[in-house]
């Protein structure tokens, strides 16, 4: 059997903007998904994915014919479709990728509920690009689209510093060549992390979604993208609780101005006592808390029962 692991990704900073080459801080989760193959029936890929639970949520079948080509069993299944757009990518990418009438059972295993938005999609675009040795950027390009932070935290140990080479606005255009965006990686341990949460929205942000309307905006966001790439800086060696909450405060001022959107803090929980940041696309997924106090109470008694600690997530 082969095994394949990918870690999920937290945006810190930068979100939006770091499509257009702001130095953004992404962190690796605990969290991610792994993605095993085992022979199987000659002639055919079997796959399954199963959720935290372990509970089957998605299979589908295809058909390996001559030269490696996937045929669906069903065609009616828009899960299995854009498996199958992806598996035909990495092939395009590997042309030895499942070049063969071998048999398949495929397994992939989430350590996260679904909506969480921690990287469902990516971490399987990496499994699938190392299982097929292709570059998982181009992989990622040919497929989801993005940014390629969250490919850069699916095989990081540590905090990250991501930034894209935007010429012309083209979206990893660099990886045509096979290089990478520019990542660096940092000694993210703040010693107030005892005092950050992350709490879940209750719903999942479709980030191609936010990123269309990131999109519609015109206006020159070179100051902007200046002023979060410091921020960004900052927040890596800020050392006290009360300056990391300025620079969240700060963040979270700025990307409102740009998107139009009312800050999520503003929005719902304008009376409490701390700061909130929002991580990826706004209007969903997780928020970053900073609190003197432990938050849980509050957030729950209004509907938010997922809270974890900072030890828990990263």
């Amino acid at each position: 059997m082969k095994r394949f692991y990918s870690h999920g990704k937290l945006l810190f900073t930068g979100e939006y903007v770091v499509l257009d080459g702001a130095v953004s801080l992404a962190v690796p989760t605990l969290y991610g998904q792994f993605l095993d193959i085992e022979q199987g029936d000659e002639g055919k890929l079997k796959w399954m994915s199963l959720d935290e639970n372990d509970l089957v949520w998605f299979e589908t079948e295809f058909e390996i014919q001559n030269g490696g080509i996937l045929n669906p069993v069903q065609n009616d299944d828009p899960i299995s479709e854009r498996l199958l757009q992806i598996l035909k990518a990495a092939k395009q990418l590997n042309p030895e990728f499942l070049n063969d009438n071998e048999g398949y059972s495929i397994t992939t295993a989430l350590g996260f509920p679904k909506n969480w938005g921690l990287g469902t999609s990516s971490t399987l675009i990496n499994n699938i690009a190392s299982w097929a040795e292709v570059n998982p950027y181009r992989l990622l390009k040919m497929t989801f689209g993005g940014s390629g932070y969250d490919i850069a935290c699916a095989t990081a140990n540590n905090g990250i510093t991501y930034q894209l080479n935007t010429e012309n606005n083209e979206i990893l255009n660099q990886v045509q060549d096979d290089s990478k965006p520019s990542i660096r990686s940092v000694d993210f341990n703040p010693s107030f992390k005892n005092h950050l949460y992350f709490v879940h929205l209750n719903q999942k942000q479709n980030s191609r979604d936010g990123i269309a309307q990131y999109r519609t905006n015109s206006s020159d966001l070179s100051e902007s993208i200046s002023r979060i790439s410091e921020i960004t800086n900052s927040m890596i060696v800020c050392d006290t609780l009360d300056g990391f909450q300025q620079l969240m405060n700060a963040h979270e001022l700025i990307i409102s101005n740009i998107i139009k959107q009312i800050p999520v803090k503003e929005r719902l929980f304008n009376d409490f006592n701390g700061s909130i940041k929002s991580l990826g696309a706004w209007g969903g997924d997780f928020i970053l808390v900073a609190s003197k106090t432990n938050p849980s109470t509050y957030f729950k008694n209004k509907g938010y029962d997922t809270v974890l600690p900072y030890s828990e997530m990263i």
